[in-house]
């Protein structure tokens, strides 16, 4: 079945950016009458998903292997309300193919709050939500990817696949395998649950004891994460679709490196995407000049979690200068404090720069692993004043363990001190700080993962103390909401009890929830109460002995390197880079910093 947009004109010109949905980007290839047919479902909007490398690269790997790779993403209410009313499937935007009509669904979940997008998706596709609600139905695997599935337990009921790491070649190992099973048989899910980087729920039973906790674990107790080694031979999108519309990141992406060197305790994803793997210069020229020349951007994204730590960034930069046309520059949105330089930003639209101290003191700065100074700040700052810069972004948190008010007056000071650096020189313009505060949220696989998340009343408290400290001229605030904080948190550390709250959340209208504007409180709160869960379960601090609902996950750090990190937050003790020193996190086989290759 195709869907026909023209019996869909009327709805289209009466919703918001109908561009959303039309398909027809252009460089768009997809593949009809393949022998599998994959849809790479990204549960946002879709200026969102457009922005986001992943589920490109993912989408890559399906049609190297000669299948059909699709996507779609979240609907907003007003086109989702239309389609139900015209009794339309939600539809892929390459063949207007019924997401039911694919082999496989694939969700990209990048955040928490994107859990009821997913089922608001299934729903408007006709799919039962549940996974035992599919049962001998003829519907695709719902598969699930991307940083939030190395805890999929609170979407475990829905899903019938988890790809839990590296997601270029196993997620189409998945459908060979399912070829040559004629399906979804049991030799299907026995073959795929015996790869590293796929969970099978149905497979695995959790036990709970009396008093609510986790007791063990039955069936598939250890699942691997799956790590791809040699980033220059893996997949990677050769062109990209131009979006519709503009999307929030509008510019050609490429990933320089995955990982990160640094550690930082509360970063999950410093730690889930270990170790650090890099891009040749070679490769990363082609590829850039490539997504230039078939895409039409005037600029290049070079894209990792810590881009100033990629050691040939120079020569990178020279690289692609010298191949790339001379009117396309260069973003480097990921450049620490201590690893910016003049010759890194030269490229950039000078309108702001954006650091992140995370905390306002050193103290606190090196509980966390953040191993940069106030001297670092400030001379970065200066290096930024001396380019023509006029407006420096500033993000911080506030409920880190251990945090104290002095911890809070830091945050003045180093604002203070970047405004003394911007008018100990004469400037056009007056100097612009905005000043962006998030709350901690404990995560899993990080040093972290056992703590408390700051309660209600704390955190007011705390969001006043800044209010008033930093009620100072050219300096703004911005500061998050604590209700979406504590739900992240929630379902960042949960277990399959969850499952219960997030489907009654989304039949309560809970939707989009990571916008701000259309979070609803109340239907959470309702969820919650009605399913029998309190959040204070699920944000308070955990025992270092008991079982997390992640614990049967394998992403190669060893738990004890995360308990000994803990205790050197405690003891306000910096681990530092793994390029100073291989501090044994239990991935030394598998790193190239620990094998002395970078």
């Amino acid at each position: 079945m195709t869907v026909d947009l023209q019996k869909l004109k009327d709805l289209l010109l009466s919703v918001e950016k109908p561009s959303r949905y039309t398909g027809g980007e252009y460089g768009t290839e997809v593949s009809e009458n393949a022998p599998f047919n994959f849809c790479m479902a990204f549960p946002d909007l879709y200026e969102v998903g457009m922005s986001n490398l992943g589920t490109k690269i993912v989408a890559e790997s399906f049609r190297r292997r000669g299948y059909c790779a699709d996507f779609c993403f979240t609907p907003y209410r007003d086109f989702g309300d239309g389609l139900k009313k015209a009794g339309v499937p939600l539809y892929s935007l390459g063949l207007k193919k019924p997401l039911g009509e694919f082999d496989m669904v694939g969700f990209s979940l990048q955040y928490e709050l994107c859990y009821t997008n997913m089922l608001y998706m299934l729903d408007l596709a006709n799919i039962p939500l549940r996974r035992e609600q599919r049962r001998g139905g003829n519907y695709p695997l719902i598969a699930v990817g991307g940083p939030c599935a190395v805890n999929p337990e609170p979407i475990a009921d829905f899903v019938d696949i988890v790809f839990i790491g590296d997601g270029e070649s196993v997620d189409a190992d998945v459908a060979d395998i399912y070829l040559e099973c004629g399906g979804t048989t049991e030799e299907f899910y026995a073959r795929i649950s015996a790869l590293d980087g796929v969970y099978v729920p149905a497979l695995t039973k959790v036990n709970y004891g009396a008093d609510g906790k986790i007791c063990g674990f039955e069936g598939i107790t250890k699942v691997k994460r799956a790590i791809v080694d040699d980033l220059d031979g893996a997949p990677f999108p050769p062109a990209q679709p131009v979006p519709n519309l503009e999307s929030v990141f509008d510019r050609s992406i490429i990933e320089v490196m995955r990982g990160c060197y640094r550690g930082c305790r509360f970063c999950q994803a410093g730690f889930i995407y270990r170790p650090v793997r890099q891009r040749s210069v070679e490769t990363l020229t082609r590829q850039a000049c490539s997504l230039i020349s078939s895409t039409g951007y005037e600029e290049v994204s070079l894209n990792s979690l810590s881009t100033g730590d990629y050691p040939k960034l120079r020569e990178l930069i020279r690289s692609l200068k010298k191949a790339l046309p001379s009117d396309v520059t260069l973003a480097l949105p990921s450049l620490r404090v201590d690893s910016f330089d003049g010759e890194f930003a030269q490229d950039a639209r000078k309108i702001s720069l954006t650091f992140a101290p995370e905390a306002g003191t050193q103290r606190l700065r090196d509980v966390i692993n953040k191993d940069i100074t106030e001297e670092e700040i400030i001379n970065a700052a200066k290096s930024a004043f001396d380019m023509a810069y006029s407006a420096v972004k500033l993000y911080f948190m506030t409920g880190l363990p251990t945090e104290t008010e002095d911890d809070l007056k830091g945050i003045r000071r180093i604002c203070d001190l970047i405004k003394g650096a911007y008018n100990a020189a004469p400037r056009k313009k007056a100097l612009r700080i905005s000043v962006s505060v998030s709350t901690f949220v404990p995560k899993p696989f990080t040093p972290f993962q056992w703590e408390r998340q700051i309660g209600r009343e704390e955190l007011e408290r705390r969001h006043e103390v800044l209010k008033k400290l930093l009620f100072i001229r050219g300096v703004s605030l911005s500061l998050s909401h604590f209700k979406t904080s504590v739900l992240e948190a929630v379902l960042a550390r949960g277990d399959r009890r969850l499952s219960a709250v997030i489907e009654s959340a989304y039949k309560k209208g809970c939707i989009l929830d990571g916008w701000i504007d259309d979070f609803d409180t109340e239907g959470w709160e309702e969820a919650l109460k009605e399913c029998g869960i309190s959040p204070d379960e699920y944000t308070r601090e955990r025992a270092e002995d008991e079982i997390l609902p992640w614990d049967f996950i394998d992403i190669g750090i060893d738990k004890q390197f995360f308990i000994r990190e803990r205790k050197a937050a405690y003891a306000a003790s910096v681990s530092g880079s793994c390029l100073k020193k291989c501090n044994a996190c239990g991935l030394m086989r598998r790193c190239p910093a620990a094998r002395g290759e970078i």
